[in-house]
């Protein structure tokens, strides 16, 4: 209960910071965006969650970090699994 909680504040906490990276629309900002200013991350990280339809917070996605161990999880996901999959 207490990590639940914790990790509900530190989404909330974090989710003023802008458009989560991977997120929908972060994908929709990236879009509108000329590629020549992508960085390599930003090329990157929308190929992982913008073309793959496996956007943060999407089922699909909130299902794939259901399968991987929690010890594997970064805090980034840790954060968006307590801010799209648990609220």
């Amino acid at each position: 209960m207490k990590r639940t909680l914790l990790l509900i504040v530190t989404a909330m906490t974090l989710s003023a910071c802008g458009d989560e990276v991977g997120s929908k629309s972060w994908c929709q900002d990236l879009r509108d965006k000329p590629k020549t200013d992508w960085s390599s991350q930003n090329a990157i990280d929308y190929a992982k969650h913008c073309l793959l339809n496996n956007e943060v917070g999407s089922e699909q996605w909130c299902k794939g970090m259901d399968n991987t161990p929690k010890g594997d999880w970064t805090a980034n996901q840790a954060t968006s699994y307590a801010k799209h999959c648990v609220l």
